[in-house]
């Protein structure tokens, strides 16, 4: 066999491939011994794909990769999935949309929103190969709570040989597994926004060989910016089994989630008392009655439901050793469920009701007909007010996804060599009505507005507009890999991989209901993607690296929807990516220094304003370094730094000589961390200083969302090694900042807050 098969070492082949798997907690102080090496420090244990499974240091790694521990993400206490993100070098994360929903971009590459160059996988499987869909992306479908073991994070490097192909960033969410002792944990969660949130999970052995872990939660909340109801509701149960073989092991894992919350918007940032406490949604507009189609079908929708989801996931490993030499991997993941969007979305910028009636020109579409107000309270709307366009959104999204990643790995005393198959099939049942829009008061929890032509007159065409549609597709991606490393001496090591993909879609749409396809696409495009890396150790503390990649992302069904007039023969254009990255590493007993310098450059990118509009093509290069460093003392205090320079700029069309829309040129996180012993108890004092520069909201450069700094604060207790009670404060300043102006209207003077302090208090029970 290729290597023994510890009880670590179980975990991190069962997780395999991308995941790129750690030690995990578990392992404990033993494990941790083992793999102190000559000069003091432990070292991480990584499993990459180029290598078949075969574990490597981390500081042996020619490639970036971030490593986020139980506790890492317990003293953060992430909102979100998206949120969690903020821990990666090279990644900006916004996750100000709410628990689902987020934009998530990684260091060189273009997007607009959702997040389209992001791969999350569990156990090394990912949950949903296309990494954006409108109004879906992969964070929306995952939650993060005890169960989860350790993160990790892949930019770049190998990405686009293995697993789905994806070149930008992978994170690989790894569940807790059962040992031989039984451990768990209780836990319960509030706050000041009325958080009740209970956590558990329990693992051990059923028999000789045999390892169980279950876990979950219950939440419920008015949701951070209050709604006046439980805006926030989820559950989530996990089931993680393992069975040790003689020859390797099978891990099979189930996770059912129906967790969602409110959808939060663009704020009218022109009107007074607005701020990231606002909320236009609550008790008074929440169910909105929405037309749609050819025949001005009405229903009522709760807006309330926001955003979330509402399905399962499984999946699982098999790793067997065929021989000595031979080892078979087999990863695999089936997700099916329900990923539904409603929400208040502003139709153009906020009007002073006064300097309306003055001017109406103001806003021609705020016909006033008679003496406005509240439809609901009936109070009367005076010209102090402002009222705006919304409309009441609804978005229902059915999904389906099958992969299963086959390989075979030999090695021997020089280096691996691995040959793979990856199958994967995805599909989508969409249902669309966007528009809707009524007037309404700008005020907390807001309020149609009656006498005016638009809400009144249900028939008025001057006003109105709907996109609707009833959409089907079904996407299959097989692909075949080979990659190899090669020990040229101690010191130095070549890797190669290479992958050859095939990509069809079957997607159809019916825009405007009335039974009559609009657009139909029979896709079938093969690409190639390959990547090259040498790593050399300088000596036992200080490493460099190169690496070349070159990787492609493939279109799916919004894509084509989305991005017409990017047609080629037909065909929508590929977007090819190159990548070239050089990294630094030093490693002491005292600190850690990861730094990576990368060159990305994708050709060609698509902007689209608004669906159904023509696509923008453009090409965009970005250069930059990524620093992810640590430093210790033998008295209890460090000091961690994550941060992130670049110049990203577009390279052609109209938008030439611009800088791309909505990356910071640096952003820096600083973590200083104290802890200390007091009699029975053992505490962790910790804090977070976020600095980030200024972006442009749009890729026409027109809006700057300004830089800011945000400070969160942080005290974990652990008396008689069970009981833990935790502090955490976010935005302890209450930074009003902005993550995005408004995508729909770039004139309108709407925008996107990050979230107001929060506090957050637990108390927890660990056995």
């Amino acid at each position: 066999m290729i290597t023994k098969v510890t009880d670590w070492r179980r975990l991190a082949l069962a997780s395999g491939g991308l995941a790129l798997l750690a030690l995990p907690f578990q392992a404990g102080a033993q494990a941790q011994e083992e793999d102190e090496d000559q000069f003091g420090t432990i070292e991480e244990i990584i499993v990459t794909g180029t290598a078949g499974g075969a574990e490597i240091r981390k500081f042996d790694a020619s490639f970036a990769i971030t490593t986020m521990s139980d506790s890492d993400i317990n003293e953060y206490a992430p909102q979100s999935t998206a949120d969690l993100l903020k821990l990666v070098p090279g990644v900006w994360s916004e996750s100000s949309g709410g628990v689902s929903g987020a934009n998530v971009f990684v260091r060189g590459f273009p997007g607009g929103g959702d997040a389209p160059f992001y791969t999350l996988q569990v156990n090394g499987a990912p949950i949903f190969p296309p990494p954006t869909l409108s109004f879906l992306e992969n964070t929306t479908l995952f939650r993060v709570d005890e169960t989860i073991l350790r993160v990790e994070a892949l930019r770049g490097g190998p990405n686009p040989v293995f697993s789905n192909g994806q070149p930008g960033l992978t994170t690989n969410m790894i569940l807790r597994e059962g040992g031989e002792e039984t451990e768990g944990m209780v836990k319960y969660t509030t706050s000041d926004y009325d958080l009740r949130r209970f956590d558990a999970y329990l693992s051990g052995e059923l028999s000789e060989g045999f390892y169980y872990m279950v876990g979950g939660y219950l939440l419920s909340s008015p949701g951070i910016r209050d709604a006046g109801f439980n805006a926030r509701e989820g559950n989530q149960v996990t089931i993680n089994l393992t069975k040790d073989l003689d020859n390797g092991s099978i891990n099979v894992f189930y996770r059912q989630t129906d967790d969602h919350g409110q959808w939060y918007l663009p704020s009218p940032l022109n009107v007074p008392g607005v701020d990231a406490e606002y909320s236009q949604i609550g008790t008074l507009n929440r169910q909105r009655q929405i037309t749609f189609g050819p025949d001005n079908e009405q229903q009522t929708i709760d807006l309330g439901e926001g955003r979330g989801w509402d399905g399962a996931m499984t999946g699982g490993s098999i790793v067997l050793d065929i021989t000595d030499d031979w080892e078979l991997t087999d990863r695999f993941s089936y997700t099916s469920g329900a990923a539904d969007t409603l929400g208040l979305v502003p139709d153009g910028g906020a009007v002073n009701v006064g300097d309306l009636l003055a001017d109406p020109s103001i806003d021609t579409l705020a016909v006033v007909t008679g003496p406005l107000s509240g439809a609901v309270t009936g109070r009367a709307i005076t010209s102090s007010d402002y009222i705006q366009r919304w409309g009441a959104w609804e978005v229902r999204k059915d999904i389906e996804a099958f992969t299963n990643d086959l390989s075979i790995a030999r090695g021997w005393d020089r280096g691996t060599a691995t040959f793979g198959f990856y199958a994967a099939n995805a599909s989508a049942d969409e249902w669309w009505s966007l528009g809707n829009h009524k007037y309404e008061v700008v005020q907390h929890g807001g309020e149609v507005v009656t006498g005016i032509e638009c809400n009144d007159d249900p028939d008025s065409s001057s006003c109105n507009w709907n996109y609707d549609i009833d959409a089907t597709g079904d996407a299959t991606t097989t692909a075949f890999y080979a990659a190899t490393t090669f020990d040229f001496s101690d010191a130095l090591t070549f890797d190669v991989g290479v992958r050859a993909e095939n990509h069809q879609v079957n997607y159809s749409v019916d825009e405007g209901l009335d039974g009559q396809v609009t657009l139909a696409i029979d896709y079938d495009e093969s690409e190639v993607s390959w990547t090259a890396a040498a790593n050399y150790l300088i000596n036992d503390t200080m490493g460099v690296f190169g690496r070349i990649n070159s990787g492609s992302k493939m279109p799916y069904f919004d894509d084509f929807r989305d991005n017409r007039g990017a047609y080629a023969g037909g065909n929508l254009l590929i977007q090819e990516v190159d990548q070239f990255e050089f990294g630094f590493k030093w490693v002491t007993d005292a600190m850690s220094v990861y730094a990576t310098a990368f060159f990305t450059e994708v050709d060609p990118t698509f902007f689209t304003a608004l669906t159904g509009q023509q696509a923008i093509i453009q090409t965009q290069e970005s250069t930059g370094v990524e620093v992810d460093a640590l430093w210790a003392n033998d008295a209890g205090f460090s000091i961690s730094l994550n941060a992130t320079i670049q110049d990203s700029e577009i390279k052609s069309g109209p938008n030439d000589g611009n800088e791309t829309q909505r990356q910071p040129g640096w952003q820096l996180r600083l973590t200083p961390r104290y802890e200390f012993e007091a009699g029975n108890m053992t505490g962790t004092v910790y804090g977070t200083l976020s600095a980030i520069d200024d972006r442009w909201s749009e890729p026409e450069n027109v809006n700057i969302l300004e830089g800011y700094e945000k400070l969160d604060l942080g005290v974990i207790l652990r008396i008689n090694e069970q009981f833990v009670v935790q502090l955490s404060a976010d935005n302890v300043t209450d930074e009003d900042a902005l993550t995005e102006g408004d995508p729909r209207n770039i004139t309108a003077p709407n925008g996107r807050f990050i979230m107001p302090r929060t506090l957050e208090f637990s108390v927890g029970y660990e056995f």
